[in-house]
């Protein structure tokens, strides 16, 4: 049965959020979500996958409707630790004026409650799901890459998916994410022989080789940026010797790097490229890397409209279309059909005294209501 209850964003929005659910998130939140969907219509399938040390973690893939235009929601319930020095508890849920604050108010507990409060109005057609993760903030092995192949194992693809990131930045819709660049990180191990620095002739000092090949990793222009994304960049994130003695040539010295890179680039080749600087000037040196995602974009186009015509329609304004920030799951969504990523504002995500505006949450409901309506009508 719909009640009043099931469309008020506040409402459902501050039951998520009095669920404590630090990545990965399992067990108590995901039943806050089930019972709110079901009443609604939705057939719920709840599931664990992986095991430690990326595991376990609870998903739920959620559907209403059979057949026509499959268009899609995702998200994620778990948050990121809330540290110390919250004006009040980070999972006792407060409103003061008119904020609702509480750690994932707007990363992103806020916009899947908007999203299933905008699920109580009658559902013009075709299907509707919600893909929901506890891991999209820790390591990501074993949540929206779990729902994908438990998805295709029960044949269901959509044809539409909107991520619920909070893109916004200074107002409510003034900001679409159609893509994001990808993320790298790689480690660099130059290994030496330790020995005395009065016989240098004794010893192999690794510093030196390590420092020359981060000198020419730091000249480097991966490229100037292109249609849709900002140039790729480089940063040196970590840099380790652990030589407690002044007197000492040290062993080993380490550098970590991130590389945060656009579509003319693929994580591997980054890898490699890496590698052959680095082998150039110690041929022994050990490099490793991980790729957290690759680049992707979705053109703009049919879905991208269909968007921007709803928050037009509900907000009165046209959002831009961008590229920017971090990583989201959205990486993986890609693969399976166009997505594009709308949420609330992003000022205080992963903040102390984290906030979403209470009108903000009522607006988000009419707009994704408008995109279901245009999307399955």
């Amino acid at each position: 049965m719909i009640s009043s209850q099931s469309a008020d964003p506040v409402a459902l929005t501050t039951a998520l959020l009095a669920a404590e659910s630090v990545t990965p998130a399992r067990g108590p939140v995901f039943d806050a979500l089930e019972a709110m969907l079901v009443p609604l219509g939705f057939a719920v399938d709840r599931f664990v996958a992986g095991e430690a040390p990326d595991g376990p973690v609870e998903n739920l893939i959620a559907t209403r409707g059979d057949g026509g235009t499959h268009l899609a929601f995702a998200g994620h319930l778990d948050v990121v630790p809330p540290g110390e020095g919250w004006t009040s508890a980070p999972f006792a849920p407060e409103i003061r004026g008119d904020l609702l604050y509480g750690r994932g108010a707007v990363d992103m507990k806020g916009a899947i409650g908007a999203f299933v409060a905008a699920c109580a109005a009658p559902q013009p057609g075709g299907t509707l799901s919600l893909l929901i993760t506890g891991d999209e903030e820790g390591p990501a092995v074993h949540g929206t890459r779990a729902i994908i192949t438990r998805m295709a194992a029960r044949g269901l693809r959509p044809d539409l998916c909107i991520v619920g990131e909070p893109t916004s930045v200074a107002r409510l819709g003034d900001m679409v994410k159609i893509g994001r660049r990808g993320s790298v990180n790689i480690w660099i191990d130059v290994a030496g022989r330790q020995g005395h620095v009065a016989y240098p002739h004794l010893a192999n000092n690794p510093i030196p080789r390590l420092v020359a090949i981060l000198a020419e990793i730091e000249a480097l222009t991966l490229d100037t940026g292109t249609e849709w994304f900002q140039p790729s960049n480089i940063e040196i994130t970590d840099l380790a010797v652990g030589n407690p003695a002044h007197n000492v040539i040290p062993a080993h010295a380490q550098a970590r790097l991130s590389i945060r890179f656009n579509d003319r680039h693929r994580g591997d080749a980054l890898i490699e490229r890496i590698a052959g600087i680095a082998a150039r000037h110690d041929p022994a040196a050990r490099v490793s890397g991980k790729v957290s995602g690759e680049a992707f974009v979705t053109p703009p186009g049919a879905l991208s409209a269909l968007v921007s015509d709803a928050i037009a329609a509900r907000l009165g304004i046209r959002p831009e279309l961008s590229t920017t920030g971090g990583t989201s799951d959205a990486r993986f969504l890609s693969a399976l059909c166009p997505v594009v990523e709308f949420g609330l504002v992003n000022a205080t995500m992963h903040k102390l005294d984290e906030a979403v505006a209470l009108a903000d949450l009522v607006a988000l409901r009419d707009v994704y209501a408008e995109i279901i309506a245009r999307a399955l009508g």
